[in-house]
């Protein structure tokens, strides 16, 4: 019988030692996300940026400066006056094709879900954006008179599943406004209309090597390209529309 030498016996309970955490990640039984009091309070501290985060997802960051816009205008933009696809196509020329909304109520947005055709990285993306309570993600509700905050799960339109996770945070400042846009990108599982429901799909979605594969640095890339310069979009045709719109 061969003995094995104490160095490939070393290599072993490394190797065995790595896979766990590559299937896994090295928090294999987290489930809430990051959102941070940078997004809230700290201002300096919050910057752009992509990042790989330890279970295989990756994290989109996104500051806009909105001069001039309000928080209160950003809530507006959403839950009021944003109806076609016309109005979507201002937000971006060029990115955003077409839009729907389900389960809308005039005035609200949590629980209605966007469905919505635009272009991310040259490709077209098909999506249904299901608006949810921030306590979801934060463990409170941090909107205020001076804070708008919209969390969402994103998902595929024409499949049910979510592929991503995101948060915007509009924070009243001196000069208007900023913007804080948070993407998880990964976070997958299988729903029957608003409810998210136990799968395979998910269990499997959800692994760190899944993710790696999955979600790549190009994808993180073009997501941060096109939350920047919609968001700049909008903090342009904010100020005027919101005022014409309202002082009638």
């Amino acid at each position: 019988m061969r003995v094995l030498s104490g160095s490939l016996i070393i290599k072993l309970l490394i190797l065995l030692l790595l896979i766990p955490l590559l299937i896994f990640g090295f928090k294999p039984f987290k489930d809430s996300l990051d959102p941070e009091i940078t997004l809230i309070e700290e201002i300096e501290s919050y910057q752009s940026e992509i990042r790989r985060l330890s279970d295989g997802s990756y994290l989109v960051a996104v500051r806009t400066p909105m001069p001039s816009v309000t928080a209160e205008m950003v809530r507006w933009w959403f839950a009021e006056f944003l109806k076609t696809t016309e109005h979507y196509k201002w937000w971006h020329p060029s990115d955003h094709v077409w839009m729907d909304w389900e389960n809308k109520i005039p005035g609200e947005v949590i629980g209605a879900s966007h469905l919505v055709h635009e272009y991310i990285g040259g490709e077209l993306s098909k999506l249904r954006i299901q608006f949810v309570n921030p306590s979801e993600f934060f463990g409170y509700n941090p909107n205020d008179e001076n804070t708008f905050v919209i969390c969402a799960r994103a998902g595929m339109l024409d499949i049910e599943i979510n592929i991503a996770k995101m948060c915007h945070i509009v924070k009243n400042n001196e000069n208007g406004s900023e913007m804080r846009s948070r993407f998880w990108l990964g976070h997958v599982s299988s729903r029957e209309g608003n409810q998210t429901i136990p799968s395979i799909t998910g269990f499997m979605g959800n692994m760190a090597i899944s993710r790696l594969f999955a979600v790549s640095k190009k994808d993180a890339e073009d997501l941060k390209r096109h939350a920047k310069e919609e968001m700049s979009f909008l903090a342009t045709l904010l100020p005027p529309l919101y005022h014409s719109e309202n002082n009638n």
